[in-house]
């Protein structure tokens, strides 16, 4: 057996949501349900614009006092700033933790910490392992994980095949079916309203999403982000992340879906590369009579 690793996510930041209207703010705000959170002790979830387009993603922890959500460090000033703006009247308290405390994740084995503010398994697929919260020096040097680093994680996500905003796709770019956030668990569609629910609903309830983020590989080593992925010389989607020889892209799934049934190979620049669904999702290429 692989023996456990463990790395700091430098690129995380933890903000604090606590105060009596924690729940209903959150609850009324972002994809997720927060009832659920509350019970799984995680989720994953997003803050949406008014046209249903990813505008922050995160994940949500439940504390004893209220919410943490991990975001990405790039944007966590301007997710902040967003929330406040939010806030109105509500009895809501918004602030950035401790400099001193950051998220650990943990993969391939379990690890005991026992001065951890909290850990769970990632809400979204649990082979991504666990985020361990709580001062990381003390973390660390408690441990006896392997140290691993923040490239290492990456190339554990990108191969589980789990996008995350930023790194595989750009803010107000796509919609929650697009970075597969209704299949990681991320949007309700029971919960009612909240900030672009509408879109997310009619597009979910329609069976309407065409694109999705699916698996990419090649035996060559992948372009940078950004560079199409093409059937035929006619581009089909686009490279996320990736890491050597396996990466991430946003795919039209009925053109992908025509190019395998036609045998019509495909390019991410210089490199041919086939495409699959990650295991978890419960998507399925479509028919091939649905290309245009």
């Amino acid at each position: 057996m692989p023996s456990a690793k463990i790395t700091h996510l430098t690129d995380r930041a933890l903000i604090r949501v606590a105060g009596d209207d924690a729940h209903h703010f959150l609850q009324n705000l972002v994809t997720a349900d927060i009832e659920k959170t509350d019970e799984n002790g995680a989720c994953a979830g997003a803050l949406l614009t008014p046209q249903g387009k990813i505008l922050f993603d995160f994940l949500i922890y439940k504390t004893a006092d209220g919410y943490l959500l991990d975001a990405p460090l790039e944007t966590a000033p301007d997710l902040l700033k967003r929330l406040t703006f939010y806030r109105l009247r509500a009895k809501v308290d918004l602030e950035y933790m401790d400099e001193d405390l950051g998220v650990i994740a943990v993969w391939n084995g379990t690890a005991v910490f026992e001065t951890a503010l909290l850990a769970v398994t990632d809400p979204r697929v649990p082979a991504l392992g666990e985020r361990v919260v709580g001062k990381v020096r003390s973390l660390l040097a408690e441990n006896t994980a392997e140290a691993a680093s923040l490239e290492d994680y990456d190339f554990h996500r990108i191969a589980l095949g789990v996008p995350e905003g930023l790194k595989d796709f750009d803010y107000s770019d796509i919609f929650p079916h697009d970075a597969d956030l209704d299949q990681l668990g991320g949007v309700s569609f029971t919960k009612g309203c909240y900030v672009g629910q509408e879109v997310v609903s009619r597009v979910h309830h329609r069976g309407t999403s065409r694109k999705r983020f699916v698996l990419v590989e090649s035996s060559d080593k992948l372009p940078e982000k950004g560079t199409p992925v093409t059937s035929g010389g006619k581009s089909i989607g686009e490279l996320g992340s990736s890491t050597g020889q396996i990466g991430l892209a946003l795919v039209r799934l009925d053109k992908a879906a025509q190019a395998k049934d036609n045998g019509t190979p495909l390019q991410c620049g210089v490199a041919k590369v086939q495409v699959r669904i990650p295991d978890w999702a419960s998507f399925s290429w479509p028919e091939r009579s649905t290309a245009n």
